[in-house]
């Protein structure tokens, strides 16, 4: 009788018989194996590389953040002034009322944007709003105010009528002082646009800081009365801030000189009548 291979094994004394396990049954012995096997050592495997999705590059826009509130810079010295330059009547007082370029916004009740006739002969241009000023939003209503208008209508003419007056700054300097060059030069870009909106035919420097926010000149008052000065093709003349003349009075004579010498530049526009 034939025997069969494990048959023969057995009678040679050769046991147990080992036999190959499918590859999940050897999976199952190592579970069963009591003795832990050695922690494996970390591999390093190459990293897949991915294509990130291409993002267009940033346009100037995204890459400067645009300010909540935009701060003006002044032309002197050839800084670009083109976010004030660019706007219309309303949007000007809109943004001289919310306007905080310089700390005068900070104890001021109002801003000052000025008033009068938007198709003026004449802009009148003082330092900046006082205490009554601050409170009813109207430039020159204090004492300075009063006798601004009996000039005017010395001349004949009327707050409102021909006339517009403005400020250099538009909100109310601490204790009524001189406005500052710094604030003078956050205000420029607002009073020079008004200029150029309202084209007047001749302008009034009232006091030395209207003349130095226009004409940039610190030169004295007196050194510049009774000269022509030209701001974009308009004539200009200095006199004193009618606040100093309430504290000076024989000074009101030489104001009146100045003011007739702005009439004379005035109607030396006008075109000659022709005879007839």
């Amino acid at each position: 009788m034939s025997l069969t291979r494990e048959q023969m094994l057995r009678e040679m004394g050769i046991s147990p018989i080992w036999t190959l396990r499918a590859p999940q049954q050897d999976a199952g012995m190592v579970e069963e194996a009591t003795v832990p096997e050695a922690p494996a050592e970390p591999r390093s495997e190459p990293l897949a590389v991915v294509a990130a999705p291409l993002e267009a590059p940033a346009t100037q826009a995204e890459r400067d953040p645009v300010p909540v509130v935009a701060v003006p810079v002044t032309s002197q010295g050839g800084a670009a002034i083109t976010a004030v330059a660019g706007l219309d009547w309303p949007a000007l007082s809109n943004a001289v009322a919310a306007c905080r370029a310089c700390s005068l916004c900070q104890q001021r009740k109002q801003a000052v944007f000025g008033v009068g006739d938007l198709n003026p002969d004449w802009l009148f241009i003082g330092e900046g709003p006082g205490a009554d000023e601050d409170v009813q939003g109207e430039p020159f209503v204090g004492q300075a105010g009063k006798l601004l208008d009996n000039m005017l209508q010395a001349l004949d003419l009327r707050r409102g009528e021909k006339v517009y007056i403005a400020n250099a700054v538009k909100c109310r300097p601490p204790g009524n002082r001189t406005p500052e060059a710094a604030e003078m030069a956050a205000c420029r870009p607002y009073l020079e646009r008004q200029i150029a909106l309202l084209k007047p035919k001749i302008i009034v420097l009232l006091g030395k800081a209207a003349v130095h926010a226009v004409l940039h000149d610190d030169k004295s008052l007196a050194s510049m009365r009774g000269k022509r000065f030209d701001y974009a093709g308009i004539p200009a003349v200095v006199t004193y801030h009618p606040a100093y003349l309430l504290r000076n009075l024989p000074e009101k004579a030489k104001a009146w000189e100045d003011l007739l010498f702005a009439r004379r530049m005035l109607r030396a526009q006008e075109p000659a009548e022709l005879p007839f």
